[in-house]
């Protein structure tokens, strides 16, 4: 029998399904997808700064900022609390050329698919999702 498919949401997917942008379409679609969704921390971090920064730059209102919060706390995603592997990271680092936080993304979806073979990363992001294709982790290869 197959594992159903787990997906590690990075900050610029999770931002995709909450606030309106060119990939939400494609966010909601994989939002809706029978798959195990995860977010960590930092996506957690990320996406509630964004929202805070799109609410005082007025590109969202009070109302929808508050929307957004209180739908990333609720399924389909599971919050959890992990980190990347030393040495993954290590490794990563001198493969990629990414931002810190995209190789810590990149890193903790590499050590969680130790476990479960089945997880692939979603991002919007380019570089990331290059680097996730690189590494075989990658759900969508569009950006």
């Amino acid at each position: 029998m197959r594992s159903p498919l787990v997906l590690y949401w990075d900050s610029s997917a999770l931002v995709s399904v909450l606030v309106p942008d060119p990939q939400r379409e494609e966010a909601l679609r994989w939002a809706q997808s029978p798959a195990t969704h995860v977010i960590s921390t930092l996506a957690w971090t990320e996406v509630l700064a964004v929202i805070a920064r799109f609410q005082r730059e007025r590109k969202i209102s009070a109302r929808a900022a508050e929307a957004a919060r209180e739908e990333i706390g609720q399924a389909p995603w599971e919050r959890f609390q992990d980190s990347p592997d030393w040495a993954i990271l290590h490794e990563l680092a001198s493969r990629w050329t990414l931002p810190g936080a995209d190789l810590w993304h990149l890193a903790l979806a590499k050590t969680l698919q130790q476990e479960r073979p089945e997880l692939r990363l979603l991002s919007f992001d380019d570089r990331l999702s290059k680097a996730a294709a690189g590494e075989g982790l990658a759900a969508t290869t569009s950006t």
